[in-house]
């Protein structure tokens, strides 16, 4: 498909000109002679480059290149004028500018140029690819724990990413089933190409057709070009699905052909379109109760559950709970810039007691408020949610021991709350508190 170029400029005959040189090149051409004009088909159209006046009236070429990066910050901008200014050059280059043309200017010198900013686009999108999919960041280290329920998760991981067939992925919500996707997809063969993650419960349905199969220009109003689904560009790479079991019936159907003929057809498309991917899907519900309901495919249930992966809840790993802390408080010194070394012996024993209905990530929550609220070097009991402490033997013991200390954390665990309650507007948990802002803030400072 030819890379569209817009061309946005209030003299005809430069839009004219540039549009005939480049449709000579092969690239797919629009024009627009100012900047609202500009606007309105960015909105529409996906465009790979922008060549853009500096110099029109009403929105100036500045302020489109503005706009463009905060709407559209990964197309690249070429900015002309005829105004020769050390000043507004430097201007587009600091605004995000790909490069920046003199006018009057030869045709060849925009061919070339144009060329080369898309060498270097293409260059750059490889390499964040690259970056994002085959970096640290999904790898197994993510995964942390030395539990039996998790050696026996990573032997698994490990025979099923070499293999081809597509796997199910279950478990309680906030256990980690995109981490062990990706795991998968970074230990096999096609960890050089994208992962695509899809939450099939967080799109529309009346969208959700269109997102993962994609269309064909016309199909609908807003249909002013064709567009690849989800399917398409993960091609040769891996797609997850996730809550796949929210997935509406009438596309489980599509998606049943998808994984059997290994093609789909797009909305509004007459050919199928052949496609090679790996197929991960996950649900932290029972598809076989879905299967009783009526609403989940049993055939579909099938070919998705060759290998299935059971992830154990939070509950079942509590061995683990003291490397998730410490894995927690590295993350979260690196991005709060805090300075915490440990939890305090009877945050673990706090932790270990409590259910984890939301398993690791209401635990990461946790941890990060702690370290939000607390005092570096070490975590305590105080910097916990109150709906931790509340009942602990820890509360127990202070209150039978130490009156100042027990009247004290319960203060501060009412306090907490009540912020927690009025979204951390602290004149308003003030006011609830029936104390002075002053008060509230003096309240809130560490006690040594």
């Amino acid at each position: 498909m030819p890379k569209k170029i817009l061309v946005v400029d209030d003299e005809a005959t430069i839009r004219e000109s540039l549009s005939t040189v480049l449709s000579e090149e092969g690239y797919s051409l629009a024009t627009a002679a100012d900047g609202e004009e500009a606007m309105t088909l960015i909105q529409r159209i996906s465009f790979d480059a922008v060549v853009c006046d500096i110099r029109m009236p009403g929105m100036s070429g500045i302020d489109l290149l503005r706009r463009i990066k905060a709407t559209h910050p990964e197309t690249p901008v070429v900015m002309m004028t005829a105004y020769a200014s050390l000043d507004t050059a430097v201007e587009a280059l600091r605004e995000g500018a790909g490069d920046y043309i003199m006018k009057p200017f030869l045709l060849e010198d925009v061919v070339f140029r144009i060329g080369k900013l898309f060498q270097l686009s293409d260059l750059a999108e490889d390499n964040r690819i690259l970056r994002e999919e085959v970096g640290e960041r999904y790898d197994f280290s993510n995964i942390v724990g030395k539990s039996a329920p998790i050696r026996e998760l990573l032997s698994i991981i490990t025979k099923v990413a070499s293999s081809k067939g597509t796997v199910l992925i279950t478990g309680e919500s906030g256990t980690g089933k995109e981490l062990v996707a990706r795991a998968i997809h970074n230990s096999g063969d096609r960890k050089v190409k994208r992962f695509i993650p899809v939450n099939c419960c967080a799109i529309p349905e009346t969208l959700l057709d269109s997102i993962l199969f994609g269309h064909r220009k016309g199909t609908f109003t807003d249909a002013v070009e064709d567009r690849k689904g989800l399917f398409e560009v993960a091609d040769e790479g891996t797609l997850f699905l996730d809550e796949i079991g929210d997935l509406p019936v009438g596309l489980q159907t599509k998606l049943l052909r998808a994984i059997e003929e290994k093609e789909i057809l797009p909305l509004g498309g007459t050919e199928p379109v052949k496609i090679d991917i790996r197929l991960i899907a996950a649900t932290h519900q029972d598809l076989e109760e879905r299967i009783d309901a009526g609403t989940f495919r049993e055939d579909l249930y099938y070919r998705l559950n060759i290998v299935e992966i059971k992830i154990p809840p939070l509950r079942e790993r509590i061995d683990d709970l003291p490397l998730l802390v410490r894995h927690f408080i590295r993350k979260y010194n690196r991005q709060l810039n805090r300075r915490f070394r440990d939890a305090a012996p009877e945050v673990l024993r706090i932790l270990a007691a409590y259910r984890w209905k939301g398993n690791i990530r209401e635990l990461e929550n946790v941890i990060e408020r702690g370290m939000i609220l607390g005092t570096p070097p070490t975590l305590q009991p105080e910097d916990l949610p109150p709906n931790l402490l509340e009942g602990s033997d820890h509360c127990k013991a202070v209150a039978k021991e130490d009156l100042k200390r027990a009247l004290r954390i319960y203060e501060k665990m009412h306090i907490e709350g009540v912020l927690e309650r009025s979204g951390y507007d602290k004149q308003k948990a003030a006011e609830r508190l029936g104390i002075s802002l002053a008060t509230l803030y003096r309240k809130l400072e560490p006690k040594e």
